[in-house]
């Protein structure tokens, strides 16, 4: 907030205050520092605060977040949010990383091939969801059937099969843009489930939208939490 401490000193002093102190220290919300780092940037591109996304990203390679790992974020967000609200991100990301002397391209993550994605990304579903997801394109509606292709061999076939970040931090990262964005609370839901079958827990889940909070505001924080509650419930 330095750029707001002589035009709007009031301000910045509490938000600064609240946002790198209170939120971080605070034991029901503390979160390792790369974890915490992931889930604001994520939640970042989910909200689009681009502004804050570059400051955060020089603040997340300062405190130990990779290159890699932060383009990572990036890249799955294209999943989520679309290339028309991601492709200033990457932008964004390029820049901050150039400025921190980090030579561009970075090394390949990818795992898959064109032949092979969907059937990996597919496992991915199966292993997140549970076996229902299993060529899930073949048993829904008809009409439906390409868009479920498409989950599995574009949403997790080319973005959760590439390295640089594992399985937890995908889950959590998706969660962070999807709740980040609003108006998407079954899908939330849904990957609060995921999160949880993939052995995080109601506290960890609170503690990653605890962090969020100064980022995208208590109405989508409190529906955050909302959709962890029910994530839980239906796993009782």
């Amino acid at each position: 907030m330095k750029e707001f401490e002589k035009t709007d000193p009031e301000y910045a002093e509490r938000f600064a205050h609240f946002a790198c102190e209170q939120v971080p220290n605070d034991p029901a919300a503390e979160l390792p520092a790369r974890e915490r780092y992931l889930a604001i940037l994520a939640a970042l591109l989910g909200c689009q605060g681009v502004d804050e996304f570059r400051v955060m990203a020089g603040e997340a390679l300062d405190a130990g977040v990779t290159p890699i790992e932060l383009k990572e974020v990036v890249y799955q967000a294209t999943a989520y949010l679309g290339i028309g609200r991601v492709r200033p991100f990457v932008t964004a990301a390029n820049e901050v990383l150039t400025a921190h002397g980090v030579e561009l391209p970075l090394p390949g993550q990818q795992t898959t091939t064109l032949e092979t994605r969907q059937a990996a990304g597919n496992q991915k579903q199966i292993e997140y969801f549970g076996e229902h997801m299993r060529e899930n394109w073949a048993s829904g509606p008809a009409e439906r059937a390409h868009i479920n292709r498409w989950l599995a061999d574009n949403c997790f076939g080319d973005y959760y099969t590439r390295g640089g970040l594992s399985d937890l931090d995908r889950e959590m990262i998706t969660f962070c843009y999807i709740a980040a964005q609003g108006g998407c609370e079954p899908q939330a839901t849904a990957h609060a489930g995921a999160n949880l079958k993939l052995g995080r827990d109601r506290d960890f889940m609170y503690r990653v939208v605890s962090q969020m909070l100064p980022y995208i505001g208590y109405p989508r924080s409190l529906n955050a939490l909302t959709c962890i509650d029910n994530a839980v419930a239906a796993r009782a």
